[in-house]
């Protein structure tokens, strides 16, 4: 019955990329409870602290691969199946790389306690917003990346992907880049 409640609290461990610790509480009722069923000798606490050995930069890594996985899967989404093939080359080789950088910008310079998040669903129709990554806890953002519908005369109509920090109040808009699209009037996002 041990190795089972060892191999529960590894798995849940991985599977949650260290958010939920072998240290966590859940574990500490979980083991009162299995105790009280069994009386064993006392627990050693140790055995339980086997995922802590790893480094927690593996799950920083993790939780940056994770936030540019669901940053690029957003943006694709918002592009929808008309905008997105047109776009894509030009936004993987120009547009997404300076986006991974300010992500893991974000996710390094943030308080290593705070529990970061990147919202669900990006705004359609005419809505700017792609994603934004928040705070969990307090439920407030903390950087918002955002593309914008331009229509310059005489050249046509142009993406411009921007975002916004925290730090000022998300007033200045810090340029990523611009993708031509036509002269035509692009289609709504998420069409």
């Amino acid at each position: 019955m041990k190795w089972l409640q060892k191999s529960l609290i590894i798995a849940v461990a991985l599977l949650t990329f260290g958010v939920i610790t072998p240290a966590h509480d859940i574990w500490s009722n979980f083991q009162e409870k299995s105790d009280s069923k069994h009386e064993e000798g006392p627990s050693n606490d140790s055995d339980y602290r086997i995922a802590l050995a790893e480094p927690p930069t593996q799950v920083v890594e993790s939780i940056e691969e994770s936030f540019i996985d669901s940053a690029k899967t957003l943006a694709y989404e918002k592009f929808g199946t008309k905008i997105g093939p047109v776009i894509s080359d030009e936004f993987d080789q120009v547009i997404f790389p300076k986006i991974d950088e300010a992500i893991r910008m974000t996710v390094n310079t943030e308080n290593e306690h705070r529990r970061l998040s990147i919202s669900e669903r990006p705004g359609g129709n005419y809505s700017e917003k792609i994603f934004h990554v928040y705070d969990k806890d307090s439920q407030k953002d903390l950087i918002r990346f955002h593309v914008r519908t331009d229509k310059r005369p005489q050249d046509g109509y142009y993406f411009n992907f921007h975002y916004h920090v925290v730090e000022d109040g998300f007033n200045s808009h810090y340029t990523i880049g611009d993708i031509y699209w036509s002269k035509d009037t692009p289609p709504k996002w998420l069409s």
